[in-house]
């Protein structure tokens, strides 16, 4: 089943080596700098500056050198004791039936992910000698050969606070776990063809997305055939792929701790909150002609723009955060991978984007093509650099393709890998991730005909 425990262990196993070669390594340079130290020592004087400056960086090493090894030993403590916790997870791949009868609008999502906005309260200890973590979700949509399906990954603990959110607000829906199709898929360049991406915001942050506010589906007493769903372009996509092509969209996310609240007593997070809320008032200044001469300011006078950029950023705030990261993957078998599918990825997400505030840009992506037979192609021969390319470009596929299937950014073995993660609201992930109704007619889109039937009131306990 998706993600068993001894499949994690076994993970963790393979990272821990991996930390404790890096130390090794780290080790053995201080060893041997110290060793080159020593022998300059007694030549330093023919070094002239240089020689003053080693002077002082050995009399010194005993400071700067055990600051260093404290840095280095509490990093890798921090990493093993949350490869541990997370290699005591029992995560659950969750796939939901979508019903033929579905109405409900995206707030309905944006309710369940306000119920998933955990951020615990754990204390130095618990961070710092227990490891513990906030809990982490991923939001998939994904296409195999053509079949679109929605996922979510969710630690078991977790499972019947997810099912009951999403029974609450689509009772006539269906939930079942499933295997990871992640498994079915690895990294041989012979077997696969693979393409992949982390998404990363345009501008700032504190700058929302296009959301279903924006596209009038928080409106009432809305026919289906008018409404404007922009996750349908998205499902399109994923719906015209052919058998042998795959599409793997990853949506993770983790609650953001509210403002000024310290991350185990060492530092602060930065303050999104305050951070909009400055943006505001910097755009409120911006419309506010200067009056010389006098100690008042004139009467605001926004632009239209202007008043759309604050009304944006004022509900943006009201809103849970969360932090974000995006990945996505187009993989298929070699005679059927067709690059014009890559586009049809990246533009899946430009209808969230909008030139006053927020959008989607490709972050690091791997190359899908093959530098050195490219390169013979069009000048008759393969230059020395062309092999350096190629096992750069399929270390990079492995990376991000084992991050995906780990669903790791948060947290090692892959904490911030590539990208930094960005701060979604509630509203914002209710846009880009939620469950169609009627207006989505993707032919590979499957419905299940009847609700979920209602257990009888009279069950006995």
């Amino acid at each position: 089943m998706a993600g068993t425990p001894s499949s994690a262990k076994r993970n963790f196993v393979d990272h821990l080596l991996y930390f404790i070669g890096d130390l090794w390594l780290v080790l053995m340079i201080l060893i041997v700098g110290a060793l080159l130290l020593f022998w300059l020592e007694p030549r330093i004087q023919a070094f002239g500056i240089l020689g003053i400056a080693l002077h002082y960086l050995f009399i010194t090493a005993p400071i700067w050198l055990a600051l260093l090894l404290g840095w280095l030993f509490w990093s890798l403590w921090l990493d093993y004791i949350r490869l541990l916790t997370i290699s005591e997870l029992n995560p659950v791949l969750l796939e939901v039936s979508l019903s033929k009868d579905l109405t409900k609008t995206p707030l309905a999502m944006e309710i369940i992910f306000s119920a998933l906005y955990i951020t615990g309260a754990p204390t130095f200890l618990d961070q710092y000698w227990y490891g513990k973590l906030r809990p982490w979700y991923s939001l998939e949509l994904v296409s195999l050969g053509g079949a679109v399906h929605f996922y979510i990954w969710t630690d078991g603990k977790q499972r019947n606070i997810v099912e009951a959110q999403i029974y609450a607000q689509y009772p006539g829906v269906a939930i079942h776990q499933v295997d990871d199709y992640t498994e079915n898929v690895h990294w041989d360049p012979e077997q696969w063809g693979m393409w992949g991406t982390h998404f990363k915001l345009t501008e700032d942050e504190v700058y929302p997305i296009k959301t279903y506010i924006d596209y009038g589906l928080d409106k009432t007493g809305l026919e289906e055939e008018e409404k404007v769903d922009p996750i349908t372009s998205m499902l399109e996509y994923l719906g015209s792929l052919k058998p042998g092509e795959q599409c793997w969209i990853q949506i993770l996310i983790q609650a953001h701790k509210k403002e000024g609240i310290k991350e185990g007593r060492l530092w602060k997070k930065p303050n999104w909150k305050a951070a909009a809320k400055a943006e505001v008032e910097k755009i409120r200044a911006e419309a506010t002609p200067a009056r010389p001469g006098s100690e008042y300011p004139g009467f605001p006078n926004p632009t239209k723009g202007q008043v759309e950029k604050i009304s944006s950023l004022e509900r943006s705030i009201n809103k849970f955060p969360f932090e974000t990261m995006i990945r996505g993957f187009y993989i298929a078998r070699p005679d059927v991978f067709n690059g014009s599918n890559i586009p049809g990825l990246i533009g899946s997400v430009r209808q969230y984007s909008s030139p006053d505030l927020n959008g989607f840009k490709l972050g690091e992506y791997t190359d899908h093509g093959d530098t050195g037979k490219d390169l013979q192609s069009a000048f008759g021969w393969i230059p020395p650099f062309s092999k350096y390319m190629q096992k750069k470009r399929h270390i990079m596929e492995q990376e991000m393709l084992d991050a995906y299937k780990k669903r790791s950014i948060f947290n090692p073995p892959y904490h911030h890998y590539r990208n930094k993660p960005f701060i979604l609201n509630t509203e914002e992930l209710a846009t880009i991730f939620h469950l169609p109704g009627a207006v989505a007619t993707t032919p590979t889109l499957q419905k299940i005909e009847s609700k979920r039937a209602e257990p009888p009131v009279n069950l006995p306990l």
